[in-house]
Parts: C-alpha cells; sequence; structure tokens
C-alpha cells in the first residue's frame, strides 16, 4: 500500500512542478509580447480631430513605418538597442530587437491625405484630421 501512496504523491508533485514550470513559460511568453506592443493613446481633442500617441522608447525616426492599407493606420517599429560596458576586466553586452507594431481602424470621416507624424522623446504623435465636408460647421440662424 505504501507504494501505491508515494507513486501518488510522487506523480502528483510532478504534474505541480510541470504547471509551474508553464506558468512561467506563459509569464515569459506575456512580458515578451508586451514587450512588442507599445502602449497607445487615442483621444477625440475636437469634433475636426483624432491624435494617437504611442510610446516608442529606443526607436529611432528612421526606424518607424506608417501606413494606411484600407481602414487600417498601421505603425510598424524596430527597436534595436545596445547596452554595453568594457572595462578593463569586465565585458557586458545586452541587446534587445525587434519589431513593434500596432494598428487602428480609421474613423470613415478621415482624410487620408491629412494625416501628421511626429517623434518626440520616444513618444510618436499622429494627428488625423476630418474630411473637408465632414467638419462640423455653425448653422447662423436668421
Amino acid at each position: 500500500m505504501s507504494s501505491i501512496k508515494e507513486k501518488t504523491k510522487e506523480l502528483l508533485e510532478n504534474v505541480e512542478e510541470k504547471v509551474e514550470q508553464g506558468v512561467e513559460v506563459v509569464k515569459e511568453t506575456f512580458d515578451n509580447v508586451a514587450r512588442h506592443l507599445p502602449l497607445a493613446n487615442f483621444a477625440k481633442h475636437s469634433s475636426d480631430t483624432y491624435d494617437i500617441e504611442i510610446d516608442l522608447p529606443g526607436v529611432k525616426k528612421e526606424d518607424i513605418e506608417l501606413k494606411i492599407e484600407d481602414d487600417y493606420l498601421t505603425v510598424n517599429a524596430v527597436r534595436k538597442t545596445k547596452n554595453e560596458i568594457k572595462k578593463e576586466d569586465y565585458y557586458l553586452c545586452e541587446s534587445n530587437f525587434g519589431l513593434i507594431s500596432r494598428s487602428f481602424i480609421l474613423p470613415k470621416d478621415i482624410d487620408r491625405d491629412k494625416i501628421s507624424a511626429n517623434l518626440e522623446n520616444g513618444r510618436l504623435y499622429i494627428s488625423l484630421e476630418k474630411e473637408e465636408k465632414r467638419k462640423a460647421k455653425s448653422i447662423s440662424i436668421k
């Protein structure tokens, strides 16, 4: 009887260990995915404009691509960071490379020719403007 209890205990410990290993793999995977999905804010500041702000620390302007396809605005960027420390008896080199991508569904009333972007201190600012014919208009009462 004790051998059945011992085998059951061993089996349960093995299953528990595998579950813990699986949880660690899932955590590492989500951490890796999160590093490649930048935080973004989407705001409507007036009745005629929308703004998107995307955090892209460590990304250079030449490593960012914005494109419009159908009703999607896609931001692709490549993060290339390298931290290198060289001393007489010590050397450390850590690199972080990866593709970053976010897509946004554009509102139907956006003028595709009036989208502008600016990179400032690791943050990408994108301004979207409504088509002229869809902008809010005041109507005077006679």
